[in-house]
């Protein structure tokens, strides 16, 4: 049986957990009494929608980032993201005083184009979906050397999202279920590494997309396969995981113990539901966490305390007001 150490041992998290604690904030794990009563077992809320840059992305990015040579932050970094992982991208780099260019396709939101701008970063519109931004970023490190800083397929970076679990099962050492969203399966990876070095015995469930998930696509095909992408409130999780993946793909299919699939249609009603409940704004992807909590293949697993990963709130006002708005969530 393939053990967590083989691909991180757990003493690399909790160096990673030292070295970015100047960075990140030490987010809150809440119990909620409202999502317990729903669920019929313990739901504790991993906030780490209240990170600096607004997701978890910047615990992986600054590990990363953190250990860069002078030679590669001389050359300058470049990322590709849908929004959060570029946002974190550009917080470090203004933080050291590198320069940081940011590849977005036309389908990162806006107000997430505007935060990596607004931290220093160039941000690079090009192509229709990730794999376009991902091919031209490819172009450019070829024609002028930048450093590369990954959003979720690199080691380090996947160390760097494991500190999630080492705070949460430091705050509640008897959890049985860690749920967080799943997309390119970094912060999944890390996660599931932390917690099943430090308990072995600990369910790990992703949450995804019912459109084109491709982590699970690539899951059921035995290898990383394209999925295509299409416009969602949830976009900071769809997408393909990348056919060259290194990292990722094992370590969910190793060590992830169920994926739940969440509707397009099941995300802004329970948005809603989540602002009024917990008093929290956000983002479509960060609520595919809370919505696989409450569904019936994770209550299969019996679960007693779960932990549930809320990833982020990096969605501007005028689209979760558009997208609560939509539905009555009483109905």
């Amino acid at each position: 049986m393939t053990s967590p150490a083989s691909y991180i041992p757990l003493q690399d998290i909790m160096q990673a957990r030292r070295r970015i604690d100047p960075i990140i904030r030490r987010t809150p794990l809440v119990f909620s009494e409202s999502l317990s009563e729903r669920a019929g077992f313990e739901i504790w809320l991993k906030l780490e929608n209240l990170q600096v840059t607004g997701s978890f992305k910047l615990r992986g990015a600054s590990n990363r980032i953190l250990q860069l040579s002078d030679e590669e932050k001389e050359r300058g970094i470049i990322a590709v993201s849908s929004g959060n992982h570029g946002r974190a991208v550009a917080y470090m780099a203004k933080r050291l005083g590198i320069q940081a260019r940011i590849v977005v396709c036309k389908l990162c939101p806006d107000n997430k184009r505007k935060a990596m701008r607004s931290y220093g970063g160039e941000v690079i519109v090009h192509g229709d979906t990730q794999d376009d931004a991902q091919a031209h970023a490819e172009q450019l490190i070829e024609n002028y050397g930048y450093t590369w800083a990954d959003p979720y397929d690199d080691l380090r970076v996947i160390a760097g999202q494991g500190t999630i679990a080492l705070e949460a099962l430091t705050d509640l050492p008897d959890a049985d279920m860690i749920v967080a969203p799943l997309s390119g399966g970094g912060l999944l990876s890390g996660i599931a590494l932390a917690a099943k070095s430090i308990s072995p015995s600990i369910s790990v469930v992703g949450s995804s997309m019912e459109i084109e998930p491709g982590m699970v696509r690539s899951l059921e095909a035995g290898k990383p396969v394209h999925v295509e992408e299409f416009p969602s409130l949830a976009s900071c999780i769809t997408g393909a995981i990348g056919m060259r993946n290194t990292h990722t793909f094992p370590i969910v299919r190793d060590f992830m113990d169920k994926a739940v699939l969440v509707s397009e249609e099941s995300l802004a009603p329970e948005m809603h539901r989540f602002a009024d409940s917990e008093g929290q704004i956000v983002e479509g992807g960060s609520i595919t966490s809370v919505i696989a909590a409450l569904g019936p293949e994770v209550r299969e697993l019996a679960p007693k305390r779960a932990v549930v990963v809320v990833s982020g709130r990096n969605i501007d006002l005028p689209t979760f007001l558009s997208a609560i708005n939509r539905d009555d969530p009483a109905q």
